[in-house]
């Protein structure tokens, strides 16, 4: 997933190009922005926040490091669709540096190919860390973007006309599959789908098409997931996170690839920045509408379109401020902390979510409960802070000795 830049951009797909392809600074820090908004998870802001009640700044920090209960969105919200854009972003420049090296369309396939195959298959290997046999589950980032890598891809090799159309048209199916899913009768179970009719967060009217654990991603997911071995029959998501969202989850890769061929593009800098803001607002607005009128909610956990218009908008925003601080302006002494993280966005994911129990587990081990130093309430905090450290270090250690982990 590299992020990676010419000086000149290619006539066409096949073309070759003799210029090196050198990494954009700005995508680098905005995806190890990602990545650290992930890995610290550690710190664990709840039960400082839940230590200390009265502390509004401590709810903030906790409220923004968690998801949202259903509509809406947070700053931990966030994580997954930008780390989906970056990968659209990112995909002009690695087709560029394949094409570089005289790749052709037949081996650049089979690459997207094994690599959507590979993040399927770690995705669900992280998943099954600490489970007694493999937990074949496909809603994680990494899965997610690997079903839709190769659409990606393909999509790739394809003008600015054939992406728009290609992303209107999957919104608007994936829009209407939940529309035209039959809402639960009066005899339905709702214990048996891991819902409550009472919950105070369920939508009504023509929005209750896209409720937790009633609509037709859920009851795809009731198909499919139950024909992997499982130690037990597989009736519900506890957070309604469901397989299907990897359509949408493309939609947003879609609209990272529109701005990542802008970006790369021969454009005036400010030319960029205006379009990334125009482009940014323009589908929030819409999104905020479509939301509004009550054609569809903003819910991250299934990914609804309104979602995918809305966080992707976000996403051009957050891309517009770093290409604008760091490559228009040329700041980038700040963002080295981020930037070793954002050029091994695959390790630092595969520590985050796999081997920050190992660590946490090993400090107790040689040094006791030394988060303890400020108290019970700030216990978290502190023995988060060190394995972020330590993470980083290592993340530090890689980049200097240049291992980054590609896939």
């Amino acid at each position: 997933m590299d992020s990676t830049v010419s000086s000149k951009t290619p006539a066409s797909p096949n073309a070759k190009s003799a210029a090196a392809v050198p990494r954009i600074a700005s995508v680098d820090a905005y995806r190890g922005f990602v990545m650290l908004l992930m890995m610290a998870e550690v710190l664990n802001f709840r039960q400082v926040s839940e230590s200390l009640p009265n502390s509004g700044f401590w709810r903030f920090l906790f409220h923004h490091q968690d998801h949202v209960a259903w509509v809406g969105c947070s700053l931990h919200d966030m994580i997954q669709p930008s780390f989906s854009f970056l990968v659209g972003v990112a995909l002009p420049y690695s087709m560029a540096s394949r094409i570089n090296k005289g790749g052709t369309f037949k081996s650049m396939l089979l690459a997207a190919m094994r690599r959507s195959l590979i993040l399927i298959l770690l995705g669900i290997f992280l998943r099954s860390l600490h489970s007694d046999q493999t937990n074949f589950t496909f809603e994680d980032t990494l899965t997610q973007i690997g079903l839709g890598y190769t659409f990606l891809f393909l999509l790739g090799y394809q003008g600015t006309k054939a992406r728009v159309a290609s992303l209107v048209v999957l919104l608007v199916a994936y829009w209407a599959a939940f529309a035209l899913y039959p809402l639960p009768g009066p005899d339905f179970n709702y214990a048996a789908a891991g819902a409550d009719p009472n919950w105070q967060h369920n939508l009504h009217g023509f929005a209750a098409h896209w409720n937790i654990n009633t609509n037709f991603a859920w009851n795809f997911d009731r198909w499919f997931l139950n024909l992997f071995p499982r130690e037990s029959p597989f009736l519900f998501n506890g957070g309604g996170y469901s397989t299907l969202s990897f359509i949408p989850t493309l939609g947003t890769m879609i609209l990272g690839l529109l701005a990542g061929s802008e970006l790369k593009s021969g454009s005036a800098a400010s030319k960029k920045i205006r379009y990334f803001l125009t482009v940014g607002v323009a589908i929030i607005v819409l999104a905020l509408i479509i939301h509004l009128v009550g054609l569809n909610p903003i819910v991250k956990r299934i990914w609804t379109p309104a979602w995918t218009l809305f966080s992707g908008g976000l996403c051009f925003l957050f891309l517009s401020a770093f290409y604008y601080i760091i490559d228009m302006k040329q700041h980038q002494r700040w963002a080295f902390f981020l930037i070793v993280i954002g050029m091994n966005s695959i390790a630092a994911y595969c520590l985050a979510d796999g081997f920050s129990p190992f660590i946490v587990k090993s400090l107790y081990t040689h040094f006791g409960h030394y988060d303890m130093i400020f108290g019970d309430a700030y216990s978290t905090l502190i023995k988060g802070a060190v394995v972020l450290t330590l993470e980083w270090l290592l993340l530090y250690w890689m980049y200097r000795k240049k291992l980054f982990i590609k896939i």
